[in-house]
């Protein structure tokens, strides 16, 4: 265990020798960390969380050692030595000739304010800083060790191991960090892409991509200082940082991406693949940054259950996590390719709320034809249209040019490499050919989503949104009754493209059962 005045002393200015004014101490759940003026002290905490085990005297020595060796690749001016923290008639002291207690790693401290994730914060990164990270660490990889125990351990069986751990760990937390409906399909999304994409990971292990990693990607371990500083690796298990260089990739990447700079996640990935000639990473990073954000938001939500946390900090860690596992709902979401998706239904069936749900999910833009039809015929999108069925600018004409213009935006979007969701009634069948046709002309999937709902639930939603008028739909009860008779049935397409959705349920099951319906997966599979 740790000795009992560790604590007290080393939080004394007196302890260390260069006599710092204060000492400010951090606690994390494996360390004690002194930072004493321009030098810090890591001290192992004597714990045994199964993936890391500090309770022996000789095995906190071994992995500071390990610390010392393994940051050494990438931050050797931070990372200065081992010392002994030693006992005597005096109490506890650096490096004295009484019997070593404790045993610390001695750092330089790194200056805050070069930290990316500060400078991102205050607008000071550019394409030259994310750059110089993306070549340093292209550099780094290709000199990590690999082969033998690396290989073995980066390979398929343990990749599955970890993500299986990372459930079985988690199943406790099911609807209190993460909803079960999300558990599910992050886990069967994750089963079916390495069932099919085995080959892929096996071939990586081949072309020795597998190397002895960093492990611990956070923008917090990167200083940006006449130089880049990456530090902070794992150094306590093998399993965490013997891996794929696409995973650590992938995990600068969500982090970025979990703080608000999705831009230059991209700008990130970009340059890393042109520093390192590796364009495979790009059809594995939505697999590793859902298993690290998974990750992240199984470790944070650890500490609900930790009685040194108080109420703040437990609701605290509650709410990050459930925003760490929302993100890797939202990778587990993203197709492997653009998508062309129409909604189909009679009005007040739950289309735009299902569009407006999906699109995020996505990474797919919205074109509400309710809203282009007034944009077009030059009225605004809160206008009330109340004429007959079929009349004034709800015409078959004014329809079929609205349709017409919403297919273009749609191809060039597609053409981009954008997946768009366009919002309709798509009543008519050769319309909806003319969709298909055109997504498949430009390589892209393409999905129906026909949806429906019990009567009595439309004519609740209908009556709500007229008497509420913001809605840019001008649909109503009586045309809901007259569009029953005027649907052409949607039977040309195979269920795996002609997707039905019942939007009676919850905004959030709809969302659910739409995505594992595009994504070809069963998440009741268990």
């Amino acid at each position: 265990m740790t000795h009992p005045e560790l604590f007290s002393a080393m939080s004394r200015p007196e302890f260390y020798p260069h006599r710092p004014e204060r000492v400010e101490v951090v606690q994390t759940h494996i360390s004690f960390i002194f930072i004493c003026g321009e030098m810090v002290y890591k001290v192992k905490k004597a714990v045994d969380f199964g993936f890391l085990d500090f309770t022996t005297l000789e095995k906190r020595k071994f992995y500071c050692e390990e610390e010392l060796r393994l940051n050494r690749r990438l931050a050797p001016e931070a990372y200065l030595g081992l010392e002994r923290i030693t006992a005597d008639a005096h109490g506890l002291g650096l490096n004295g000739s009484g019997p070593v207690v404790e045993y610390a790693v001695r750092m330089k401290k790194l200056p805050q304010e070069r930290m990316l994730k500060r400078l991102l914060a205050e607008g000071k990164c550019d394409h030259a800083m994310i750059d110089a990270v993306a070549a340093k660490l292209a550099d780094f990889h290709g000199r990590a060790e690999t082969g033998g125990r690396i290989d073995e351990l980066g390979g398929v069986e343990t990749i599955r191991f970890n993500h299986e751990e990372n459930f079985s760990q988690t199943a406790a937390y099911v609807d209190v960090t993460i909803p079960r409906g999300r558990y599910a399909f992050i886990r069967a999304f994750d089963r079916a892409f390495l069932k099919r994409q085995g080959p892929l990971l096996e071939n990586r292990v081949a072309a020795h991509r597998i190397r002895d990693c960093h492990g611990d990607l956070h923008l917090e371990h990167i200083c940006v200082a006449g130089g880049i500083t990456i530090f902070d690796c794992i150094e306590f298990n093998e399993r965490f940082r013997f891996g794929d260089v696409a995973a650590e990739v992938a995990f600068l990447a969500m982090d970025l991406d979990y703080n608000g700079y999705p831009q230059w996640a991209e700008v990130f990935v970009a340059a890393y693949i042109r520093h390192s000639g590796d364009t495979d990473i790009r059809r594995l990073l939505d697999f590793y940054r859902c298993y690290y954000a998974y990750v992240r938001g199984k470790v944070v939500g650890f500490r609900i259950n930790d009685p040194a946390i108080d109420a703040a900090g437990r609701n605290e860690a509650n709410g990050t996590a459930a925003r760490y596992f929302d993100q890797a709902f939202t990778y587990a979401a993203r197709p492997e390719r653009p998508l062309l998706i129409l909604t189909a239904g009679l009005t007040g069936t739950g289309k735009s709320v299902l569009a407006q749900n999906l699109a995020p999910r996505l990474g797919a833009e919205v074109i509400r034809t309710d809203v282009l039809r007034k944009e077009l015929f030059a009225a605004g999108p809160q206008e009330r249209h109340t004429e007959p069925f079929g009349q004034g600018i709800y015409s078959d004409e004014f329809s079929r040019l609205t349709y017409e213009k919403a297919l273009e935006i749609a191809a060039g979007r597609l053409k981009e490499g954008r997946s768009v969701i366009i919002d309709a009634s798509y009543k008519r069948r050769p319309e909806r050919l003319r969709a298909a046709e055109t997504a498949t002309g430009l390589d892209a999937g393409f999905f129906l989503i026909e949806c429906t709902a019990p009567e009595e639930t439309l004519k609740r939603r209908l009556d709500s949104r007229q008497a509420a008028g913001r809605d840019p739909s001008d649909g109503r009860w009586e045309i809901y009754l007259a569009q029953k008779t005027d649907f052409d049935a949607v039977t040309e397409f195979p269920a795996g493209t002609h997707l039905l959705v019942d939007t009676g349920k919850s905004p959030e099951e709809c969302l659910e059962e739409a995505l594992a319906k595009i994504k070809g997966l069963d998440p009741a599979a268990g």
